[in-house]
């Protein structure tokens, strides 16, 4: 998933299959833990994924029978999602304030916003954009389906700010080293990234910096309710990036708000939209 970052130098978004490559994900763990919420909560076919990325996820939701439209702000991402993952309608569009009549205008019965998309909405004007959008975009009754990291956890919790953390992986024959150090922003109410990539070819090192929101279970209840969202279920695991991970047939979701992911499933009023 991706989104806007704060600095010049994304190795990841502008190369998408090297992305795919640092983060696989051949059993699509994601995608059908959305599909099995979708399923679980009764969301029509029309689904609107926000933050696609390189259309994987998009892809699989759309070999499950639903007909996905797929946005993302990365055009490489999108142009790769294409080439790679076909099947879903590709569109560039910004999540925190996208254009309806882009993207088929009011017709979906969900939208999906999964790997902390929802968090890249680092203002309250850029919540309320995306939320009001969403609200839009959605038939009466639809599904608002995300999964992102728990601002919550951040409030007892240090292990993932006191070292930073090293990953190594090798790619097309070149070895690839990156550095990744987090920090709360607490005025801000950001976890503040900063990643520095090495390749053992010689290029110069890629340094970038990127954000996501700490939204706390109950501000997002409380920001969902003011636009019209009923949460039918917001808890930290399991999920598809929880330890242990989602498993199809998993019966329990975890009333706590404990762990580092957080789960929102949330139905707009049945009578549509109440714009604030």
């Amino acid at each position: 998933m991706t989104a806007p970052d704060d600095a010049s130098g994304n190795l990841l978004t502008d190369n998408p299959a090297l992305y795919e490559a640092r983060f696989p994900d051949p059993d699509r763990l994601a995608a059908r833990w959305a599909e099995d919420r979708l399923r679980r909560y009764g969301a029509g076919p029309r689904v609107l994924d926000l933050g696609c990325g390189t259309g994987r996820d998009a892809a699989h939701l759309h070999r499950a029978g639903r007909r996905v439209v797929a946005a993302d702000v990365s055009g490489a991402m999108l142009d790769h999602a294409r080439a790679h993952h076909p099947g879903p309608d590709y569109r560039h569009a910004d999540l925190r304030d996208f254009d309806l009549s882009e993207l088929g205008g009011r017709a979906f019965d969900a939208v999906v916003c999964l790997d902390s998309a929802f968090l890249y909405c680092h203002t309250n004007d850029q919540l309320d954009g995306l939320l009001r959008s969403c609200r839009e975009a959605l038939a009466p009754g639809g599904l608002l389906l995300a999964e992102m990291r728990n601002g919550a956890f951040f409030l007892g919790s240090t292990e993932l700010l006191d070292a930073p953390a090293v990953s190594r992986f090798t790619w097309q024959g070149t070895g690839y080293r990156s550095v990744t150090t987090l920090r709360v922003d607490r005025a801000a109410q950001l976890l503040r990234r900063r990643r520095v990539w090495t390749a053992d070819d010689g290029t110069p090192p890629v340094e970038q910096h990127s954000a996501w929101r700490l939204l706390f279970p109950q501000e997002l209840r409380y920001v969902l309710a003011a636009h019209g969202f009923t949460v039918l279920a917001l808890y930290d695991g399991p999920g598809p990036r929880t330890e242990p991970a989602w498993r199809p047939g998993d019966p329990f979701e975890s009333p706590t708000a404990d762990g580092d992911r957080l789960h929102l499933i949330a139905r707009l009023a049945p009578d549509g939209p109440n714009p604030l």
